[in-house]
């Protein structure tokens, strides 16, 4: 199945967006609505609750008082810390109990506030976040509340900051405008990259570029990196591997197709085929057949033997290069990266190159062909400079 996680601040609208997606046929786990289940009356939750804070957060009628307990753990965060270790897990318990009984094609919506907060978000194929502005969200905590402006700010302020969830977000769902506008978006998404993602995760089926198509630099590319690692590291843990961003859309400034090459370093090609299906499980199906890369040195007739694997997001191309630690192949990779980065001369003739053939014509096949010549030049130059500056491979940007 595929797994999306949706969130977003309080008073983005997020329910609105849950809602949306059940209607288009969407299983939803609800977290907000399993946190009201898990402390009901008689519930082991709202006891731990009531022992934890006292009986003053039990209304007359035995139900939890959630003003009560709001006005405690929203001015002391480590009251909070301590009611979201009773609540969390039993939550947790009861998500995974409702995704678990969902049908194998179903594209589950998990939706949960604190998303961002608690790290969940390498453990989604998709992660969903609805955002509006800060004043958006006041009015409509005050207006469908029955908040005070400042009790409104106070929870905002609460929770992660806009940037941080951005961060997080494969998609960024606008809300200040009209409902239309929010549904029509939605409706998009569902039918141009849920449905499509879901059927390629579950057939295994990686989305591969067909045309050797150019765009200019997006900034967005390292965000995007940092996202899908993460999600890899999520799903071959606890193997030890690194992840590494490679590629055009490693280079800053340079021209690409929109396609993220990331190096998945393995200790033996044996272990990548022994994670292949937990890739792919991930929504990182492997590529069929046999892949190499040519070798670089004079005289050298072997293959740079590697697995490939693609992703399975109609959204997101990518390319999962895995490769030995250590091997040729996986030496250049980061090599030419990182020469790239420090030669503006070799990055603009790179880019020359890249712009001429991909004139030429849209096939994608003549076009990696064609760039041979020019990578055994950048060999050379790469090793001259790499013996001449001392460079060695470096740990993973995110671990730098």
């Amino acid at each position: 199945m595929l797994k999306v996680g949706l969130t977003g601040g309080i008073g983005s609208g997020k329910s609105v967006v849950a809602a949306r997606l059940a209607r288009l046929g969407a299983v939803v786990v609800d977290s907000d609505r399993i946190a009201r289940e898990v402390v009901e009356p008689g519930t082991d939750g709202l006891r731990e609750v009531v022992a934890a804070f006292g009986a003053r957060v039990c209304a007359e009628d035995g139900t939890l008082d959630r003003a009560a307990l709001g006005e405690i753990v929203f001015a002391d965060p480590s009251a909070r810390a301590r009611l979201e270790a009773i609540i969390h897990p039993r939550v947790r318990r009861r998500s995974a109990e409702l995704v678990h009984g969902a049908a194998p094609d179903a594209i589950v919506v998990n939706d949960v506030p604190l998303l961002v907060e608690v790290g969940l978000a390498p453990t989604y194929h998709l992660v969903l976040v609805v955002r509006a502005a800060e004043a958006t969200r006041v009015r409509r905590l005050v207006r469908d509340r029955g908040m005070t402006v400042e009790q409104a700010a106070q929870r905002i302020r609460a929770q992660a900051g806009d940037e941080r969830r951005a961060a997080a977000a494969d998609v960024l769902l606008d809300n200040d405008g009209e409902l239309t506008e929010l549904h029509a978006a939605l409706d998009v998404l569902w039918r141009d990259r849920l449905t499509p993602y879901e059927q390629n995760v579950r057939q295994r089926r990686p989305v591969r570029a067909t045309e050797a198509r150019l765009v200019e630099p997006d900034p967005g590319w390292s965000a995007q990196y940092r996202r899908l690692a993460a999600r890899i590291r999520h799903a071959v843990a606890p193997a030890e591997v690194r992840v590494d961003h490679i590629g055009s859309t490693s280079v800053p400034g340079l021209a690409a197709k929109d396609v993220v090459d990331l190096q998945l370093g393995v200790t033996s090609l044996a272990e990548a085929d022994a994670l292949a299906d937990r890739l792919a499980e991930a929504g990182f199906p492997r590529c069929p057949g046999q892949w190499w890369d040519n070798p670089r040195h004079p005289g050298d007739t072997s293959r740079w033997e590697k697995r490939l694997h693609g992703g399975a997001d109609p959204g997101r191309p990518v390319n999962l290069h895995v490769r030995e630690i250590g091997s040729p192949g996986w030496r250049f990779a980061l090599l030419m990266r990182d020469h790239l980065r420090a030669d503006a001369e070799r990055r603009a003739d790179y880019l020359a190159v890249k712009r001429r053939l991909a004139a030429a014509g849209p096939d994608l096949d003549a076009y990696a062909e064609a760039k041979e010549p020019w990578f055994d030049r950048e060999h050379r130059y790469a090793e001259e400079w790499a013996a001449a500056v001392g460079w060695q491979p470096g740990p993973p940007e995110e671990e730098s």
